[in-house]
């Protein structure tokens, strides 16, 4: 079954056409072979046994005649009305030995009746330019050629059938083909644009086709209409709750500002900056930059200029591949190449970065030399608000547990995903963020 399946195609193309053609060829070789077997080589056989019945009753006038002078004057008249073509005694161009084409699909059947009707016959040659077939007998008088036309021992141009059936078959394979690419030209769309919605793109897309693709289309549409209103009503929801929620956060921290300074106000000023990060952070998570349109960018200058502002202690390594402008959100990717090189920061002192540029996805890489996360904790530090404290020291400033959440489901936005390993580098984490090309 392995090797069935690697021969099989996997696009609906190849697969359409190959159920489309392998009917086809199995009806013409059948079709070929019992043709050729049974009907041409039938026919090719009684015919030439025809004439071999006229060439044994012109050997058995010469065997009877006194004298090769009575054997031609009696027989050539003869031959003559049977329209064969005598020569006694043989001339020196006669053959010597069987002779016919590479391909000649009744030869084989023709010399094969001629020799088992006529023990005379000494050779056979089926190579004439003129479609005649040239014979040597032995008789008692020595060695006499005689000359038939081909037409007589087979049907003339039986390939032409065959080379008919061939041409038509071609032809018809090529409409159905063409006929069946049109048909199958709208799912291989749809297929398509569902791919790029999957990416964040939201392409023009027209139910096209037969009733149950556009059917699929319909729905298609549909349902990416209702999760677009969906994600700009949550959109516009949540800038409301973060108007409603940095007011009163603003009037608390103007009331602390005009406060004496001690020790309680100041702790009051950090638990209401960490209310706004975690604010920013939470608002960030659930918008996600869905309203932010794709478009060409420079990943290597977007992630320079990430690696620029994180200052000391962070650093591009390397750019591998064919680098190229990418189709990407840049606000989004922006925003998630930052939260990964600040949980870099916040856990090592040496950060990394990495582009690895592929024919169908580009890979930014993030490490670090921190302690890193077991692994049996890394599908768990991606969900949202979780924080690993057993495995990172909480007294280097933990976040919310937002940023990678916010990075996984940036790069999932972009047809990819975000991977946790083990940094061969520099030993602790190692985050990998893939976008789809």
């Amino acid at each position: 079954m392995s090797v069935v399946k690697r021969i099989i195609p996997r696009g609906l193309y190849g697969r359409a056409a190959l159920i489309l053609i392998v009917p086809i060829l199995a009806i013409q070789l059948v079709f070929s072979t019992e043709f050729i077997q049974r009907f041409y080589e039938d026919v090719t056989r009684q015919m030439t046994q025809g004439v071999a019945i006229d060439l044994a009753f012109l050997l058995d006038e010469i065997e009877a005649s006194g004298s090769l002078e009575a054997a031609r004057a009696r027989v050539v008249p003869l031959a003559r009305a049977l329209e064969i073509s005598l020569t006694l005694p043989a001339g020196q161009d006669a053959p010597v030995a069987d002779r016919m084409a590479v391909i000649d699909l009744s030869g084989g059947t023709i010399i094969a009746t001629l020799r088992s009707r006529l023990p005379a016959l000494a050779a056979v040659d089926l190579t004439a330019r003129n479609r005649g077939v040239r014979l040597r007998f032995d008789s008692r008088f020595g060695p006499f050629e005689a000359e038939v036309s081909r037409r007589r021992m087979s049907a003339a141009n039986p390939h032409q059938l065959i080379v008919l059936m061939v041409v038509t078959s071609a032809l018809m394979t090529v409409i159905a083909y063409f006929f069946l690419r049109r048909q199958l030209r709208p799912i291989t769309k749809l297929a398509e644009v569902a791919e790029e919605f999957g990416k964040g793109r939201a392409v023009p897309y027209k139910a096209r086709g037969a009733l149950e693709v556009r059917a699929a289309g319909r729905a298609f549409l549909d349902m990416r209409a209702r999760i677009e209103r969906q994600i700009e009503q949550r959109t516009l929801m949540l800038s409301g709750v973060s108007h409603d929620l940095r007011t009163p956060l603003t009037r608390m921290r103007l009331a602390l500002s005009l406060m004496p300074e001690d020790a309680e106000v100041a702790a009051l000023q950090a638990d209401v900056m960490q209310m706004e990060r975690m604010v920013d952070e939470f608002l960030a998570f659930v918008r996600g930059d869905a309203m932010e349109g794709s478009a060409p960018t420079d990943a290597v200058l977007l992630v320079q200029e990430v690696v620029e502002r994180a200052g000391t202690g962070v650093r591009l390594a390397g750019v591998e591949g064919r680098a190229g402008p990418v189709e990407m959100r840049p606000q989004a990717i922006r925003r998630a190449v930052e939260n990964l090189v600040s949980n870099a920061r916040r856990y090592g002192g040496r950060v990394e970065v990495r582009l690895v540029f592929q024919d169908r996805s580009l890979r930014i890489s993030v490490e670090d030399d921190g302690p890193g996360i077991p692994a049996g904790q890394r599908d768990e530090a991606m969900r949202p608000f979780t924080r690993l404290d057993a495995s990172r020291d909480p007294n280097l400033g933990a976040g919310v547990g937002l940023g990678l959440s916010i990075a996984s489901d940036i790069a999932f936005s972009h047809g990819g995903a975000l991977r946790l390993s083990e940094s061969d580098a520099l030993g602790g984490l190692k985050a990998e963020l893939m976008i789809a090309r």
